[in-house]
């Protein structure tokens, strides 16, 4: 999953002038976001009830990811269906180096809540505690942290399971044996991780011959790259698993600047990208996740959190596993690369 992530809260009281006064709605005058590809607008508006105008910010982990994109569709709607304000900012890597400096800059503006995908589940922890001691209501989606207990709610796929069902497609279209290799982002990312974790084990359940994973640095080019060096190290590979769309992207990329047509490729997520190599075969199947429901739902247990009410710890979201054969029954499965 994933790149750049800044945000825009609460601004400063020097920076009333942005407050529409009649309407008490804000207009985003605090939002750091220049559009482009962050996909759907920088925040969302809405003034029904006349309550407290919260204002949110959603970071994730890359800002140009589809499967972001499409969280903050879902964030955005019921921000405006609630009524409250949200900001969306995004890295453009999937690096805690880069998203660091974005959480500092949201924190130091104030808002209400921070929704956050973090980009480390260790390196992330020191700057999200900071805008938790503050008194900003903090909500992990997607991704989680090593210590995760300043969060209100955590919200994310089933990883894990997500993992062992690539394992089995993969090992349906495959014919039930022969080897197989995962493409991974980087290390130290829950979501990332666990997805591996869970296609190692029922791989080797399966009687798969699991050759190992490699890391691509969340970098399409990087995991064309690393496919074509397995392949010429093992020439016999009969399986790749992508625990993302970038994974997948340069592992389909790889496959076909070598000409190869025998191998078989599982991708986790399902941006227009990866739904086109599936319509071309360059793809067997996809584990499609619900982002849009992980950003409407972070948004509901920000706005309880506020308003002192019960807010759920964790909350899994499930997955669908796409194939050419069903994509026309799915396509609400699809992300977006824009609201």
């Amino acid at each position: 999953m994933q790149r750049n992530n800044s945000s825009g809260r609460r601004t400063a009281r020097g920076l009333t002038a942005c407050l529409v006064v009649a309407g008490a709605l804000v207009v985003g005058c605090g939002s750091d976001d220049k559009g482009g590809s962050s996909g759907g607008s920088g925040s969302s508006s809405g003034g029904g009830g006349g309550g407290k105008n919260y204002k949110l910010t959603l970071i994730a982990g890359v800002k140009g990811d589809e499967f972001y994109i499409t969280m903050n569709c879902g964030a955005q709607a019921e921000a405006k269906k609630l009524g409250v304000t949200l900001d969306f900012q995004g890295p453009d890597q999937f690096d805690a180096s880069l998203q660091t400096p974005i959480v500092n800059a949201v924190t130091a503006k104030k808002p209400d809540a921070i929704l956050i995908a973090p980009t480390d589940a260790k390196a992330m922890y020191a700057p999200i505690k900071q805008a938790a001691d503050q008194g900003i209501k903090v909500v992990l989606v997607d991704t989680t942290l090593e210590q995760s207990d300043l969060a209100v709610s955590q919200i994310a796929s089933d990883n894990p399971g997500g993992g062992r069902a690539a394992a089995k497609a993969l090992a349906k279209v495959m014919g039930g044996t022969g080897k197989v290799f995962v493409n991974n982002t980087k290390p130290g990312i829950s979501t990332t991780d666990q997805r591996a974790q869970g296609f190692e084990a029922e791989a080797k359940n399966l009687k798969l011959d699991y050759i190992g994973q490699q890391y691509n640095q969340d970098q399409p080019d990087k995991a064309a790259a690393i496919t074509k060096s397995v392949l010429t190290k093992y020439p016999d590979l009969k399986g790749i698993f992508a625990t993302n769309l970038f994974g997948a992207e340069g592992a389909a990329a790889g496959l076909r600047e070598t000409g190869n047509k025998d191998v078989k490729i599982v991708g986790f997520d399902a941006g227009p990208k990866q739904v086109k190599d599936l319509q071309d075969g360059l793809l067997q199947a996809l584990v499609a996740q619900k982002p849009a429901d992980i950003g409407a739902q972070g948004v509901q247990q920000a706005v309880a959190a506020l308003k002192g009410q019960p807010t759920k710890p964790k909350i899994g979201t499930g997955s669908t596993i796409l194939t050419k054969d069903n994509l026309s029954q799915n396509q609400d499965a699809v992300y977006k690369s824009g609201c």
